[in-house]
């Protein structure tokens, strides 16, 4: 009878992103992961091909997180890209990891920022359509000025230089709205 593999899919990402989510993508070796499974390497590579296809589903895992930290997180603004914003710089100081891993990195598995925003959820699109309804002329300028805001206070949120609290950041989040809007045709 043969003997049933203990080792699956399964078991590998799911260890494998917990080590993403703490380490980041150094920590994730196929040494450290037999370790922590408690196996030698062979059952890594009997179910990958290489360590690459075990990134590019952790990416998509970490992706797939993301997304469901945005849908989940509350609206609480009715002015466009202040509740994107809110989600983005949460998701940076909850996961600054896995944060790094999508937003701060040039090798993002061939896709553009853009596309990772966007997802599964279309958020910017949403949101460039709720500055239009606001009377934007130009949505898409006024969410590259937002989105440089947005971003730099994330990147502050992983080396805790920043500290104001979710209503300071909404607060902050809408002023600079306002003041872009004017730039941008509203």
């Amino acid at each position: 009878m043969a003997r049933k593999e203990s080792i699956t899919r399964e078991i590998l990402l799911e260890n494998a992103f917990d080590i993403l989510r703490q380490e980041g993508w150094d920590g994730v070796t196929a040494r450290k992961l037999a370790s922590r499974i408690g196996c030698s390497t062979q059952p890594i590579f009997r179910l990958y091909t290489n360590m690459q296809e075990l990134s590019g589903e952790l990416f998509q895992m970490a992706l797939h997180r993301f997304d469901s930290y945005y849908l989940a997180y509350p609206a609480e603004s009715d002015v466009p890209f202040v509740n994107l914003g809110l989600a983005f710089i949460g998701f940076a100081a909850s996961e600054p990891r896995l944060f790094r891993v999508l937003f701060l990195t040039s090798d993002r598995q061939g896709k553009q920022l853009y596309e990772l925003l966007n997802g599964n959820t279309d958020a910017i699109k949403t949101e460039l359509i709720r500055a239009r309804n606001a009377g934007c002329k130009d949505p898409g300028d006024l969410f590259m000025k937002m989105w440089i805001f947005i971003h730099g206070a994330a990147c502050m949120s992983i080396t805790g230089d920043y500290d104001l609290d979710g209503v300071q950041t909404q607060k902050l989040l809408e002023n600079a709205y306002r003041s872009f809007a004017q730039t941008s045709g509203v």
